[in-house]
């Protein structure tokens, strides 16, 4: 579709839902129709929830349409991705055709295919902390909350994913007296709560808290996530995106150090491991069994990443049961061995281990530990002190405290500084640094783990790789990271991010695959022109790890999910974001002729606070102008700039002669 095409159909839709809100729209006038073999969506003055903002719609138009600051993604995206790939949608005028059905009703509410009205509640007040109350109608879906307004013009909406409820609590009771103080508080796992007053006459706060306890927390009912319900459909699949052994070829691998063996293809090896795994080719299957006996869960050292030219090696696995007697095993330390043996380029070996080094000593009590240095032999242990999951999750509890509802603008930057949770960004970033560093200067190989080698393994191996590898800088190879290193060596995204669970103090709760997406974020920041994808990708991965909408990040281990049937049965969340590509590119990528590792700078200096994230509920936060309007422009300068480049580059091949000066492997980042 062209740009003035496009720009025309935005336009027909938005003069239509402004007429529908006034009431002043016909059948004789407009109708909506449904492309052949798509599910119809309404358009009378809102979007139809789904997933990221798309083109049709960019998410500070629909802020400013409806008036709201707290337009959730979720609403924005799915008015733009009914326009094509989802629930698509066409106005087009009615002379000389068949007449069509009318245009839903202002009560109905856009519903995605599979998506059901469970609750409706008229009367409703919602309180928000910057607008202030605003009258309307609440719904409740086996997916959202939607709220729209009857007081304003246009109207007020609200859609929100009722994954991202954390805790719902009653406000106010039988006796309670004054405007707004009986009803509903939800508190959301993307930081803000939402709060609903209701008219206690009207007894419509009960039905509105059941089917809130039952869709909000379906695994806590015994009933399936909504994913499971979600009929969209997606020309691209999502889940074809990784492959495990393209990946390990494209890497080089299995060569004459390294084989890839199919030893946990019933997960009886290490239920949280995937089922393909590459190991030293000197390994035995006997070997590798002895060796998951004395780590922990079973979860051996695996390769991660081999860098192409020196052979050094990025491993990771959990921590050896030493205990507090010292335990040793000859087949534990044989295995390093091999790892060591494979990397021609050097003699020793590091061990990054993720916790502080008294942590990495209690866990001795547990029977847990570390490596010893006079054990392993050529081995050198550093730790990197990044703290424990209850540490992050307090960390993130503050931080929220400052940035919702309001800002202390006297003591904004000490309120930051007493959450520690920059501090914390900065360590993840700075371990990260020193693995890519010791791979890619030193030409090491290093083996990473925690304590079971889940959670800060996998926030390490992550950013090093993306150091490493512009290919994981890549969407496509950022998807596939996140499938290697998170999804297929069992991150327990159920249990930290609590999908569907109604358990909201569980200490097993934690922002961990949050602070690596943050960590990313702060490398975008200093590399600009190194990331093909933009911050609009990143926000919508975190929006979707809480939304249930899609499959990719339910369960914590691949076991889990095959049992489940994820990829048969629900869709991935790369099937949208490869459907909706124009939507998640950075204009200022640049592809490089040459592999490049980027080291960031691990100063305070240089880390921010995500405020595009943390702090988007806030109208005071949000950009003048719009950010995917600006990227759209950039985009469409870039390919001119392109086609130019290219032709110089033709010129300059027919006039060169010389020999072509070979860059630098390692670019610094941007100084701002």
């Amino acid at each position: 579709m062209s740009a003035a095409s496009e720009d025309r159909r935005n336009q027909e839709i938005i003069d239509y839902e402004e007429k529908t809100s006034r009431g002043g729209a016909s059948p004789d006038e407009l109708s909506i129709h449904t492309e052949t073999g798509k599910t119809s969506t309404s358009v009378d003055s809102g979007p139809s929830p789904s997933g990221t903002p798309r083109s049709t719609y960019s998410e500070h138009d629909l802020a400013q349409r409806s008036d709201s600051p707290e337009m959730s993604l979720d609403l924005q995206s799915s008015i733009s991705a009914s326009s094509e790939n989802i629930a698509s949608t066409e106005i087009k005028s009615t002379q000389g055709e068949e007449p069509e059905p009318p245009p839903r009703k202002m009560d109905d509410i856009p519903l995605l295919a599979g998506e059901q009205l469970q609750a409706r509640a008229r009367d409703v007040t919602y309180l928000c902390p910057y607008t202030g109350p605003s009258r309307g109608t609440l719904s409740v879906t086996n997916y959202k909350l939607f709220f729209r307004s009857i007081d304003r013009e246009p109207p007020f909406i609200l859609a929100v994913p009722l994954g991202v409820v954390t805790r719902i609590e009653k406000v106010g009771g039988a006796t309670s007296r004054g405007e707004n103080s009986y009803g509903i508080e939800l508190f959301c796992k993307d930081m803000r709560n939402l709060r609903f007053a209701h008219k206690q006459e009207n007894h419509s706060r009960r039905i509105v808290c059941e089917k809130l306890q039952i869709f909000a927390f379906p695994a806590s009912h015994k009933l399936l996530y909504f994913a499971f319900h979600n009929e969209e459909v997606y020309s691209e699949n999502g889940w074809t995106t990784y492959d495990p052994i393209a990946e390990y070829k494209r890497q080089g691998l299995p060569n004459e150090c390294w084989r890839i063996t199919r030893i946990n293809e019933s997960y009886e090896l290490a239920d949280t491991y995937p089922a393909i795994l590459c190991v030293p080719s000197g390994a035995s299957d006997d070997d590798i069994q002895q060796v998951a006996h004395f780590r922990s869960r079973g979860r051996i050292p695996v390769i991660s990443w081999i860098h192409p030219e020196s052979h050094a090696t990025i491993t990771r696995c959990a921590q050896p049961l030493v205990g507090v007697g010292g335990k040793r095993s000859k087949d534990d330390e044989k295995y390093v061995q091999m790892i060591l043996d494979s990397n021609p380029q050097s003699h020793k070996l590091c061990i990054m281990d993720a916790r502080p080094n008294v942590n990495a000593v209690a866990n001795k009590a547990k029977g847990g530990g570390y490596e010893s240095e006079d054990d392993y032999q050529n081995a050198e242990v550093i730790f990197l002190d990044i703290h424990n999951i209850h540490v992050m999750r307090e960390s993130l509890r503050k931080l929220k405290e400052i940035c919702f509802p309001s800002i202390d603008d006297s003591h904004w930057l000490s309120n930051i500084e007493s959450t520690h949770w920059l501090e914390h960004i900065k360590c993840i970033i700075a371990g990260a640094k020193k693995i890519a560093d010791k791979v890619e200067s030193h030409k090491m190989s290093v083996i990473v783990h925690c304590s079971d080698g889940w959670d800060r393994t996998a926030q390490l191996t992550g950013l090093s790789l993306i150091m490493l590898d512009p290919y994981y800088r890549t969407i496509k190879g950022f998807e596939v990271l996140v499938e290697k290193e998170w999804l297929s060596f069992g991150h327990k995204f159920a249990q930290r991010v609590g999908h569907g669970d109604d358990k909201h103090s569980d200490p097993d709760r934690s922002p961990v695959f949050l602070q690596f997406i943050d960590c990313v974020w702060q490398l975008t920041r200093q590399f600009p022109n190194a990331f093909e994808f933009n911050e609009n990708f990143l926000i919508t991965i975190l929006d979707h790890l809480y939304s249930c909408l899609f499959g990719t990040f339910l369960y914590n281990t691949e076991q889990q999910r095959v049992k489940e049937c994820v990829k048969t049965k629900t869709k991935s969340l790369w099937s949208f974001i490869n459907n909706n590509l124009d939507d998640f590119v950075n204009p200022p990528y640049t592809t490089y002729l040459h592999q490049h590792v980027i080291i960031p700078v691990c100063s305070m200096r240089q880390i921010e606070l995500w405020t595009a994230y943390y702090v988007r509920w806030n109208p005071r936060m949000a950009p003048q102008e719009p950010v995917d309007l600006q990227n759209r422009a950039l985009m469409h300068f870039k390919r001119q700039l392109q086609r130019r480049v290219e032709e110089l580059q033709r010129e300059l091949a027919a006039k060169n002669t010389g020999g072509i000066q070979t860059p630098p492997r390692v670019s610094s980042p941007v100084q701002t």
